[in-house]
């Protein structure tokens, strides 16, 4: 078997590209809902690639140069505020894609992408992004519902940062995460929690701890497992259904 190879993303990241016979099969979401024979000639034009937790996809000012399809990995929206301080506004896994403004033939975004579960996905080129969406209308209408998606996302999470307490905040996201890495159990640490949710660790602390005491999740030394997947979305606050219908709703 060939040795896999390291690349480095045009951001920065350690991108692991998978050998072709190695390759994992499309379970993207977006993807797998392509006519049969557009979604073979699309994948021909993707490599697989592993990311690896905690690595930056993409930071300003760098240019957008690919866009990529989660197959089992997820990854973060991060918004800078300022010099000091960050906000996850949304979560992108199996259900969509990264690199937004490259369909709207934007190579810039205000937003960082940071890799917040490893796993593979499908990293496809800008140009043959354009190429593919001029010849697939199933794919362009596909990509702009999901951009509806990616719209109402960011709006709900400005709408809970501001009204709901930090506790609701950890549940929303614990289940929200919990989807995209398709587990009970996953790895994050209260520095990443804290980047999450836009507080400071002691507000992450107080907040996983009441959970606990609720005997709704674990969480020791960045493991956390969802003890009571119902418990935990009854502590959430609405957001998280929101989200759930929006998504089936346009998709769907």
């Amino acid at each position: 078997m060939c040795a896999a190879a390291q690349t480095a993303s045009p951001h920065g990241a350690s991108v692991r590209a998978v050998p072709s016979n190695e390759r994992v099969p499309a379970v993207n979401r977006l993807l797998g809902a392509l006519p049969s024979i557009e979604r073979r000639r699309l994948l021909g034009e993707c490599e697989t690639v592993e990311l690896a937790f905690a690595d930056w996809l993409y930071t300003p000012p760098q240019r957008l140069t690919h866009v990529y399809f989660p197959i089992s990995s997820f990854i973060s929206l991060i918004m800078p505020i300022d010099a000091d301080s960050s906000l996850e506004v949304g979560i992108v896994g199996s259900e969509g894609v990264f690199g937004i403004p490259l369909v709207l033939g934007v190579d810039v975004s205000p937003m960082r992408g940071l890799v917040q579960g490893a796993g593979s996905a499908l990293r496809m080129g800008a140009e043959p992004l354009r190429r593919e969406l001029q010849r697939s209308p199933v794919l362009r209408r596909r990509i702009d519902r999901y951009m509806c998606i990616h719209l109402a996302q960011l709006a709900q999470t400005a709408g809970c940062t501001r009204f709901h307490v930090v506790e609701a905040r950890l549940a929303r996201w614990l289940l929200m995460t919990q989807d995209r890495a398709r587990a009970k159990s996953f790895h994050v640490t209260h520095e990443f929690l804290a980047l999450m949710l836009g507080v400071r660790r002691v507000g992450v602390t107080k907040a996983a701890t009441a959970l606990q005491e609720r005997k709704l999740i674990s969480y020791r030394r960045g493991d956390v497992t969802v003890l009571d997947r119902r418990g935990l979305k009854a502590a959430s606050c609405g957001c998280y259904n929101a989200d759930r219908a929006s998504y089936d709703g346009i998709m769907n």
